[in-house]
């Protein structure tokens, strides 16, 4: 047994002072379970009890190339001994946006952020702002921050939702106003006839449909073929704008994101989470004739929306993704990690389905196959959790969260997948 009585100790402690002891919802996982971080480098991370994990969270996706990166941290570093924030803008921001344009097919303009929730924010305000229009599309289970107009269908009881024909947008916390219910559509992800049906209703009322490309809170369900293409397809058509929201996707799955993956180009998109290696950065881009209207009677800005460590953070990460074989090496070790963890489930009769892409991935126990949230929400995730708290007491960190994928960075080694394979072929094999 591993040694958390410090972490329960903290916990007592950050109660006092902080809601639920954490500075996130999604940082609590109950009473006296709770992890506290001392440290962490490369893949692994190590709690306030000097317990040791190969870490699968990642802080929720950002870190793409390893915590403590020592050439990330060394261009921080550098660039803020010359100031870190300045009511100006400077050429390595521009170095940064030129770099984003450079890997991004559907991007040619772009604008920063801070968070993913500012650039999903922004981008929804920029699309009504250029279609004149109010209603936003979204799918049910997938998460575009913390900001009200999308925070709708997220984490609900699927059984909430009502029938899949007439889906009822449910609010993700109280203090919502009911009256942006009126402004948001809900559907179950890669609902294509339902989708249809919706666009040919309220096509030329919608401003915005956003969507990430696979359920990153859900999962990890990937789209079904041609779905991501459909929305591309009938936005189009009813002059709406699509935005792809590339928060957990972009500069993880390739280099271009999933607009390269799946070869699509979206009118906006978002992004924040790998663009940085974990140091405050997002940003929201798209096609020029939509970026141009910012500034001409649309608002977008913000104090720290080029904070150095942010900007110079993302400079050396970008700079090392076009010069190293990040992407290749994540994903020969996810593969190889995703095909090993079938082949354990396999191997023990246990039916589940492995979802998403090796750099970011999930899988649900006991149904063999899911598309949408309302799939999802049939899988026993009891089973999950018992397994990962049985992971953890033997050094394997997935999050304590069924609907959060596991994340891999460049540093995660074949050693590190070879003892994740270790130890749930134990915990499978003996946790019921």
């Amino acid at each position: 047994m591993r040694n958390f009585e410090k972490n329960a100790e903290v916990q007592q402690r950050a109660k006092k002072v902080l809601p639920l002891g954490v500075n996130s919802n999604f940082r609590y996982w109950g009473e006296g379970i709770t992890p506290y971080v001392k440290k962490a480098k490369g893949a692994h991370l190590w709690d306030v009890g000097g317990n040791e994990y190969i870490d699968y969270r990642m802080a929720f996706g950002p870190i793409i190339l390893g915590h403590a990166y020592d050439e990330v941290d060394a261009k921080v570093i550098e660039e803020v001994k010359n100031g870190i924030l300045f009511a100006m803008t400077s050429e390595l921001e521009l170095d940064v946006a030129e770099m984003i344009v450079e890997m991004c097919p559907g991007v040619e303009m772009v604008r920063t952020a801070c968070s993913g929730t500012e650039a999903t924010m922004h981008a929804i305000r920029v699309a009504r702002a250029y279609t004149g229009r109010e209603l936003i599309l979204k799918f049910e289970g997938n998460y575009h921050g913390f900001q009200d107009h999308t925070l709708w269908s997220t984490y609900a009881p699927a059984e909430a939702y009502g029938n899949r024909r007439s889906p009822i947008p449910i609010p993700a916390s109280s203090g919502i106003p009911r009256a942006l219910g009126q402004t948001i559509l809900t559907l179950p992800f890669n609902d294509f006839e339902g989708f249809e049906r919706v666009m040919r209703s309220y096509g030329e009322q919608i401003a915005a449909v956003i969507t990430e490309p696979c359920q990153g809170n859900c999962a990890a369900i990937l789209p079904q073929p041609g779905f991501l293409e459909f929305i591309r397809q009938k936005t189009s058509e009813y002059g709406a704008v699509f935005i792809l929201d590339e928060v957990k996707t972009g500069f993880r799955i390739a280099k271009g994101g999933a607009q390269e993956y799946y070869n699509i180009k979206p009118d906006l998109a978002t992004y924040a989470k790998a663009l940085g290696n974990g140091y405050p950065i997002a940003a929201f881009g798209g096609k020029r004739e939509i970026m141009s209207i910012i500034g001409h009677g649309v608002s977008q800005g913000g104090t720290y929306t080029n904070n150095k460590p942010g900007i110079a953070g993302a400079w050396a990460t970008l700079k090392i993704m076009q010069r190293e074989p990040v992407f290749e090496t994540i994903h020969a070790r996810g593969t190889r990690l995703m095909n090993g963890l079938k082949e354990i489930f396999d191997e023990n009769g246990i039916q589940a389905v492995v979802s998403g892409y090796p750099a970011m991935f999930s899988f649900a126990v006991g149904i063999d196959s899911m598309t949408c949230q309302r799939d999802w929400a049939e899988s026993d995730r009891a089973l999950y959790l018992r397994w990962a708290e049985a992971a953890m007491e033997r050094g394997v960190m997935p999050d304590y969260d069924p609907r959060e994928p596991w994340f891999l960075c460049y540093s995660h080694t074949e050693a590190d997948i070879d003892r994740t394979l270790e130890v749930y072929a134990d915990v499978v094999k003996h946790v019921k």
